[in-house]
């Protein structure tokens, strides 16, 4: 599929770097610090949602902004060693023009700062938990990001691996590109699927660039 675009708007985990052991390793300790079992637990998604929407489903609300804290360090501290690099990423962004893209993620500035540092990923903007109301799936995110790289919503693409996130993109307005490394094919509602980045290349358009994702 060809996909014109001005910006390239990409979701951090499971997009350009996966995290995810380091991501079990750390909440399931934080659930034993904070007495929570197991089975509590499982019934809590955590992929591709702020630390504080997680956390704020399980303790009650005087305890979030410890608990956010704990979670967030203990995040950081698993960085080394704790991040892979996912395929097509460094290629990818080493192609794209300068200012023309973002990452977009839910996590926090200092661990996603902490983690594409790990992997050499210097993006020109990025958009965190910090600095929205709304997380995924509402458009709040990518909208800002949008915003502060003076693009229009309807010439952005959105490159993201979960439905939750692929939900924020389409509810912005934005073209989307899907990702299968975290969910199944099935799962992931998208203007096109791939497997990963590598399956994506851009070239120079007369306006902006011109995606081509899965061939």
């Amino acid at each position: 599929m060809k996909i014109p675009a001005d910006a390239l708007l990409f979701d951090m985990d499971g997009t350009l770097i996966s995290s995810m052991e380091s991501v079990l390793r750390c909440w399931t300790r934080w659930a034993e610090e904070y007495g929570i079992g197991a089975e509590e637990f499982a019934r809590v998604p955590l992929h591709g949602r702020p630390a504080v929407e997680i956390i704020a489903e399980l303790l009650p609300a005087e305890r979030i902004p410890e608990a956010v804290d704990r979670i967030e360090q203990l995040e950081v501290d698993d960085v080394p060693g704790g991040v892979v690099i996912l395929p097509g990423t460094k290629e990818l962004l080493s192609s794209l023009p300068d200012g023309g893209w973002a990452v977009v993620t839910s996590a926090t500035r200092r661990l996603a700062e902490a983690r594409l540092r790990e992997v050499g990923v210097q993006p020109p903007l990025l958009v965190a938990a910090d600095d929205i109301t709304r997380g995924k799936p509402d458009p709040e995110p990518f909208l800002l990001a949008a915003a502060k790289l003076g693009a229009d919503p309807e010439r952005c693409a959105v490159f993201e691996d979960a439905p939750a996130g692929l939900a924020s993109g389409r509810a912005a307005g934005m073209r989307t590109v899907a990702l299968a490394t975290t969910h199944e094919r099935d799962e992931l509602l998208a203007d096109v699927v791939v497997a990963d980045l590598s399956a994506v290349s851009v070239r120079p358009a007369a306006r902006g660039v011109e995606i081509t994702a899965g061939g």
